[in-house]
């Protein structure tokens, strides 16, 4: 279906051409209809299909001018990266419209976007914990809300935010239509749809865990880190084509060593991104991937949700992630819009357990290779990857006796020194025989 098939507004039809978009993808289809008859949502879709655009185009078409200070519509997202892309979104579809549109979210001056929402807005895109800390300034009022989205919203279960998410919409108006878009369906979402939506109508436009089929996957047996990156610098200096590739390791430690090791071999090429990191030096790591500065940018999950980073020639697994839903979001930053993508895992042994959920959550068996013969296997091995044998226990060692040398001696008689009360009552005593008292003295 074409965007001028749709119910849309001449304004919002000429921001779509200025973009160049022509096609509704299925999301956008499907939700359209639903979002606009006022009915409560849940869509389900992969990453890379176009769910930002699916509720940003019913929302504008149904906004009406208003003139009032706070905000109508409220969209919830799990990170500051996804609040600044959505909020672009919206900008970007408001080209030839009044709307006042602000995204807020922690590690920034609050002071900043205090000021922001006293001047008045229409649409908020906010991370849970941020919305909160300004409701209670008394600056953010939502008792306009209209419409509540939460994006990504297994994301924000995952990293925590339920109890945040529930205390929002027991604050926010009981009128309002409730939007929530997600790729995967797990029992948390599930539980929060039941206490907080209003029947709501899903809209599925694939089954859940089912990546993009234009993604090709690849699964290596590798035994460990340093093997891992031997592997990496193989698949680099082999493959010009590999010009854009997202590394996903496990922790922000493994993220800073990776980028130590890659960044001697390919200087000015390789950036990392990850919640130690501030904001600007994150926004400028994206950015500097996203025009080509960068060949490699190492990530933790921070960026797997969400971030609309087009053109990505490969995703590696480096370290396999601990839920297999997680999988299918870093594999989706590749194969976006219909293009194709590659997307390699590196798997240990203790990831074998991961890897074949992985793929009981897609329905596909993905064979395991094995290494090319021209890629050292090291036997050197981290802290965290050496053997830990069970019922280990660690003893403290004693210390060692050392014996008195010439540091050490015997004082002197004159310099021994005890504790007799004090040299003040010493000397009254010496002096009068008795302890002087205080007071009258008695006959």
């Amino acid at each position: 279906m074409k965007f001028s098939d749709l119910n849309l507004n001449t304004v919002l039809l000429n921001a779509i051409d200025d973009l160049g978009f022509e096609e509704a993808t299925p999301i956008q289809e499907k939700a359209f209809p639903v979002i606009m008859s006022g009915k409560d949502m849940l869509g389900i879709a992969q990453t890379g299909t176009g769910k930002t655009f699916a509720y940003v185009l019913p929302l504008l078409r149904q906004l009406k001018f208003s003139n009032q200070r706070h905000p109508r519509v409220l969209v919830l997202v799990p990170t500051r990266e996804l609040v600044e892309q959505v909020a672009g979104e919206f900008r970007k579809m408001t080209e030839y419209m009044s709307v006042r549109i602000g995204g807020v979210y922690g590690g920034t001056n609050i002071n900043t976007q205090k000021a922001m929402v006293y001047e008045g807005l229409d649409i908020l895109v906010a991370t849970p914990g941020r919305l909160i800390d300004l409701s209670l300034t008394g600056v953010l009022r939502l008792k306009n809300i209209q419409k509540l989205v939460i994006d990504e919203v297994d994301e924000m279960l995952n990293l925590g935010f339920r109890s945040q998410l529930e205390q929002i919409m027991d604050i926010l108006p009981e009128r309002r239509q409730n939007l929530m878009f997600s790729a995967t369906l797990t029992e948390d979402v599930d539980q929060l749809i039941n206490v907080h939506f209003y029947q709501p109508q899903k809209v599925e436009v694939a089954v859940t865990g089912t990546p993009v089929d234009n993604i090709f996957q690849s699964a290596y047996a590798v035994p460990n880190f340093h093997t891992k990156l031997n592997f990496l610098r193989f698949l680099l200096d082999e493959n010009a084509d590999m010009n854009k590739v997202l590394v996903f390791v496990k922790n922000k430690q493994i993220a800073d060593l990776l980028h130590s090791e890659l960044e001697s071999s390919y200087p000015e090429l390789v950036g990392v991104i990850h919640s130690n990191k501030s904001q600007n030096n994150r926004f400028r790591m994206v950015e500097e991937f996203l025009n080509g500065t960068l060949r490699i940018l190492i990530a933790t999950d921070v960026i797997a949700r969400g971030m609309d980073i087009r053109n990505v020639s490969h995703v590696i697994n480096y370290d396999m992630p601990e839920e297999p839903e997680a999988y299918i979001h870093r594999i989706g930053r590749t194969g976006r819009a219909e293009a194709e993508g590659i997307a390699i895992a590196f798997i240990t042994e203790d990831d074998r357990g991961a890897w074949k959920a992985v793929q009981n959550l897609m329905n596909k068996s993905i064979n395991l290779e094995e290494l090319p013969s021209t890629v050292r296997v090291s036997e050197m091995l981290l802290a965290s990857e050496e053997e830990v044998l069970p019922g280990l226990k660690l003893v403290k060692a004693p210390k060692p006796t050392v014996a008195k040398g010439a540091a050490f001696h015997e004082k002197k008689d004159k310099n021994k020194k005890s504790n007799e009360g004090g040299s003040y009552r010493r000397k009254l005593a010496a002096k009068y025989k008795k302890p002087k008292t205080r007071g009258q003295k008695r006959k």
